[in-house]
Formats: C-alpha cells, sequence, structure tokens
C-alpha cells in the first residue's frame, strides 16, 4: 500500500482531508524550502478519506488554478500533480520541488511576511523581514552595464540618496558610501548608475503633451531631469497625478468618481520605465495625448525571459543594483505585480512590445474625455459671452457668476491643473495679486478645489 510509510506529517510531508485555502500556504512554504509532498484526500492522522468522484473535478482545478495563477514567480515547472486510488478513494498527490528561485510568494499578499512563508517541522511559519530581504536581493544579478559604464558628468554629489536612505533608517558611512552603493568603476570613476542618482546631471526625463492624437503639434513640453531619477521620478509621478482629471457625479450616494486613468497602473508603468529602462541607449519618455498615455523605455524585453514570463511578471531587471536601491527606498515593494496589474485593468493591448522598446500605452477614460470636451466648450462660450443674459435660463447664466479673470484661468486649469501662478502671470498678462485674488473668489464660488500640498499638489475643477 502506498501510505504504509506515511505515517505522520513532516518537513517534507503533509496531509489535507480536503481542499482549502490554506494548501497554497503549504504550497509555498515546501518552494521556499527543500520541497515535499501534500496528499489532499488524508487527514491529519493519516486516515484515508478520499475525494468524492463528483467533487474531484472542482478540486484538480481549484489546485491548478493555486499553483498557475496565485503564486509568484509562477512555479509550474516545480511542482507535478497526480491521482491516485487507495482502497477506491481518490486521493491526490502534490510533489513540489524545492524553488528554483530564491523566494517564491502569495501573490495577493506580495513579498510580504504573510505572503513568503517556510516549512518548519509540520507548519508553515511567515519569513521575518530581514530574510525576506535578503532572499529577494538573491533573485538579481549584478552585471548591470550601468555600472561599467562612465558617468558623463562630474562632479557628483548624492545628498537627495542620502536623506532618502537616512529617511528609511539606513546608516550612512560617508567614507565608503559610495563604494557600497557601487556608484564607482574598479578605477575609482563615477559609472552611469551614479550619474543617474547624483543631485545634478544631465539625464533628462521628459514629460510632453500633444494637441491630439498625434505628434504632429506639442502643447507643452516638462523636463524633470538634471537631477536625480529619485527626485525626477517623484516630479513625473506628481504631474500624472495632477493631469488625472476626475469627474465626480454627485447625483447619486455615495457620489461616483470617474478618474482618467488608473493612477496605480500608470505609477507600476512610470517605475518600471525607470528601472527597466536601457539607460545607453536613451532616457523613458512620457507622452500625453488627447486620447492616451504612453510610457516608452528602451531595450525591450531582457533577453533572460520571454515575453510569456514577461506578461506573468517574472521580473529580471536589467539595472539590478539600481532596482535594489529603490527596494531599499520602498519606491518598489511588490516587485513582478505591476505587469500583471495593467494586464488585469487595460489587456495585454497595452504593451507594444519591440526589440529595443517597450510602449504602456494607457487609455483614457471615455467617460472623463467625453465630458471634458462638453465642458471646455461651454467654458469656452462662457469665456467668449458679452456676459449679457438673454432669459433663456433662468438668470443663473455662468457669465455673470464669473468674471472675464475667472473664467481664463478656470479654462487654463481645466487644461493644465498644476499651472504654476507664473506662468498664469506670464500668458494671462495678470499681476500675481490678480491671480491670487481670482484663486481665492472661485473656491468661494465652490469652482474649484485644492488637493494635496500648496507645493506639490494641484487644482481640481469640480464645478
Amino acid at each position: 500500500m502506498f501510505v504504509e510509510s506515511m505515517l505522520v506529517e513532516s518537513e517534507i510531508l503533509e496531509f489535507k482531508e480536503k481542499f482549502s485555502e490554506t494548501l497554497i500556504r503549504d504550497i509555498v512554504a515546501f518552494l521556499n524550502t527543500q520541497g515535499g509532498d501534500i496528499y489532499v484526500g488524508i487527514n491529519d492522522l493519516g486516515d484515508i478519506k478520499g475525494i468524492n468522484g463528483d467533487q474531484l473535478d472542482e478540486t484538480q482545478k481549484k489546485i491548478s488554478d493555486c499553483i498557475t495563477s496565485q503564486i509568484e514567480p509562477c512555479p509550474q515547472n516545480e511542482i507535478t500533480t497526480s491521482l491516485l486510488k487507495e482502497d477506491g478513494k481518490n486521493i491526490i498527490k502534490i510533489t513540489v520541488g524545492k524553488g528554483y528561485k530564491p523566494l517564491y510568494c502569495i501573490k495577493k499578499y506580495g513579498y510580504s511576511s504573510k505572503g513568503c512563508l517556510v516549512r518548519i517541522g509540520t507548519t508553515c511559519k511567515e519569513m521575518s523581514s530581514a530574510e525576506i530581504e535578503y532572499r529577494y536581493q538573491k533573485n538579481f544579478i549584478d552585471d548591470d552595464y550601468i555600472l561599467r559604464a562612465p558617468s558623463h558628468y562630474a562632479p557628483l554629489s548624492f545628498d537627495m540618496m542620502k536623506i532618502l536612505l537616512i529617511s528609511k533608517g539606513y546608516h550612512i558611512n560617508q567614507n565608503a558610501f559610495e563604494s557600497n552603493f557601487s556608484l564607482v568603476m574598479k578605477d575609482g570613476e563615477y559609472n552611469l548608475m551614479a550619474e543617474l542618482l547624483s543631485d545634478k546631471n544631465m539625464i533628462s526625463l521628459i514629460f510632453v503633451k500633444f494637441n491630439g492624437m498625434t505628434k504632429a503639434s506639442i502643447s507643452q513640453r516638462s523636463d524633470y531631469g538634471d537631477q536625480s531619477i529619485l527626485l525626477g521620478l517623484q516630479r513625473l509621478k506628481d504631474r500624472l497625478i495632477a493631469e488625472n482629471i476626475c469627474m465626480t457625479d454627485t447625483s447619486v450616494r455615495p457620489r461616483v468618481d470617474e478618474y482618467l486613468y488608473d493612477i496605480d497602473c500608470v505609477n507600476e508603468a512610470l517605475v518600471n520605465a525607470i528601472v527597466h529602462n536601457d539607460w545607453t541607449i536613451s532616457e523613458p519618455l512620457v507622452s500625453f495625448y488627447s486620447d492616451r498615455l504612453e510610457i516608452t523605455s528602451h531595450g525591450g524585453i531582457p533577453k533572460e525571459i520571454s515575453e510569456k514570463d514577461f506578461f506573468n511578471g517574472v521580473s529580471h531587471p536589467r539595472n539590478s543594483v539600481l532596482m535594489r536601491i529603490f527596494l531599499k527606498l520602498g519606491i518598489v515593494e511588490h516587485t513582478g505585480h505591476g505587469i500583471p496589474k495593467i494586464i488585469e485593468k487595460y489587456g495585454k493591448e497595452a504593451f507594444d512590445i519591440h526589440d529595443t522598446y517597450i510602449n504602456v500605452i494607457i487609455p483614457f477614460n471615455k467617460k472623463v474625455t467625453d465630458n471634458m470636451v462638453i465642458y471646455k466648450n461651454i467654458i469656452q462660450n462662457i469665456a467668449q459671452s458679452d456676459g449679457k443674459n438673454d432669459g433663456k435660463n433662468d438668470g443663473k447664466n455662468l457669465s455673470n457668476d464669473l468674471t472675464e479673470n475667472e473664467k481664463r484661468i478656470l479654462l487654463e486649469l481645466i487644461n493644465n491643473p498644476s499651472i504654476p501662478y507664473d506662468t498664469l502671470v506670464s500668458e494671462l498678462k495678470i499681476s500675481r495679486r490678480t491671480v491670487s485674488r481670482v484663486f481665492k473668489s472661485l473656491v468661494e464660488k465652490g469652482y474649484i478645489v485644492r488637493v494635496g500640498t500648496n507645493k506639490t499638489g494641484y487644482w481640481k475643477v469640480i464645478r
């Protein structure tokens, strides 16, 4: 009998009377330890209970889903399942090999203690944060080309990077800082990664806004480069948050907010573009059209992984040491989740993949864009009106509610919610005091609200 040697559970043996949600914990724990066998249909005492025939297919489907969809990275090659019979009873055997990756997790919990487990005796134990970080970093290789390519700018300083590391609780060894973070080459010269992270550099991070759906006409161009990419990345994020127009339906309770795009997906795409970009080719580019947002990074899919692996979220960063720094700073937390997150929201068609570059295309929410067109037309009509009430709106013509400067500034805010005061002063040919007075009036009249801080926030048009 095949169960004669299976007297009790052990470090490499687990019994399950029936399928339950805890099965995935055991699979991940075996992957992260030395592997083992799981028998579904046998209780904790080793008694064979079997799986009813009408439940067999459903149980096998649930087990398959655990293996293929709920564990990261996907462990299909390390796990086999087989159907056994003992005394006419159905038993499913799951053989889990020791994972070839240093770390596996339950996808919905990510690389957290709750998601990363090991097998200790007959139980699953959650890993400590230190152990997760150690194993996680072993996923990466250390032959980044940006470590060997020389910097084109000198001298370099890293005050911003040091401040951010200290804020995360890291001790800075001033004498060994540059070597500890691989910022210098063997000859003592700075490398390209040092230039990327330095307080001042000659590297661009371009955000360009086009009129319409093509590149025929540029509306705005902003460069968030010439500084540490740590700061440039944050300012690009702030810009994309500011551009993410929200349309609110207050006619229902609770109110419904419709955003131009999913900011979490955009954030994942942006961080991936920075970390996985081949900086020896060119810088990433963020392009904003009337119907979509495109984030372009160079280098294509790393040659070590297939397109299938890419879509499944298998992580193989082109710049692994840079990735480690981002990990320490909390810029990335659950590496590998970004691609599946974008696919879940926008589908695989969001990725335009070429040998030398990847373009992530985020289509805009049509409900919002349609309303934007209507709203802009209304504001433009107001701005062009002579302020006379024609009696068609019961005396509530908005032109009587707004001054000419208020109309002009409101239109500018629709086009660019984060437009600076100085830009308004320059473009509208009015004083800074007038701009301040107009903003105060628009707030009091309920046309706009401030989202975020005065320094990093933006104006949201709500009426």
